[in-house]
């Protein structure tokens, strides 16, 4: 039982117990011995990322789908008792979009750089509003990681915390009425938290896939 209620959210001890899981699943779909039902799985979410920005690039797609694949499989594996996903804590997450953001930025720099600059000025803006513009889209281009970080964690972490809520009075009540009342609650919002799983999924790799766009 947790001792307080944000206890769930530090779980760096348990991730052990959810890595092997991850790195397999994310193993059998970049390995070339795949079935042909797992192909079909790889197939249908490759066409959410199907914009010509993303085909332009042969590692993008198949790296979209295995970063949403593991995201899906931690979210989904938070809300499985006694097991960590760690898409509730800061600094795995962090170090995924880090890891993909200077991808993305340092290769457009190191290939087209005078395009990767021209991103900064929108063409056809005033003369005198060119500086402010340019910071603004500095700063814009410079917190994306921290917004995809916040953004995924935020929502995982809000959700264990209402089921956390749930839990408490379930735990001391008596009434048999309120008790099942209590348990249809936890079991709606249990399946909202798998819906929630799989849309903050696919809109952590959908922002990769815009950010990937601006590529030159």
């Amino acid at each position: 039982m947790c001792s307080d209620l944000f206890s769930s959210l530090d779980g760096g001890s348990k991730l052990v117990y959810t890595l092997p899981v991850i790195l397999s699943l994310a193993l059998m779909f970049t390995s070339g011995w795949v079935s042909s039902s797992c192909h079909t799985l790889v197939i249908l979410p490759s066409k959410m990322w199907n914009s010509p920005s993303v085909k332009n690039y042969r590692w993008a797609q198949l790296s979209l789908i295995v970063i949403f694949t593991i995201i899906l499989t931690s979210n989904i594996l938070g809300l499985t008792p006694w097991i960590y996903g760690f898409t509730s804590n800061l600094v795995y997450v962090c170090s995924i979009s880090l890891t993909m953001w200077i991808l993305f930025l340092f290769s457009g720099v190191l290939l087209a750089p005078a395009q990767s600059l021209a991103h900064l000025a929108p063409s056809g803006a005033p003369l005198a509003m060119m500086p402010f513009l340019i910071l603004i889209e500095t700063i814009s281009i410079l917190i994306r990681p921290l917004t995809l970080t916040v953004r995924l964690v935020a929502n995982i972490s809000a959700g264990h915390i209402v089921l956390g809520l749930i839990a408490i009075p379930l735990a001391s009540l008596s009434s048999h009425f309120v008790t099942v009342s209590l348990y249809l609650m936890m079991l709606m919002y249990v399946l909202f938290e798998f819906f929630v799983s799989a849309i903050q999924s696919y809109i952590f790799t959908l922002l990769l896939s815009l950010y990937l766009a601006e590529h030159p």
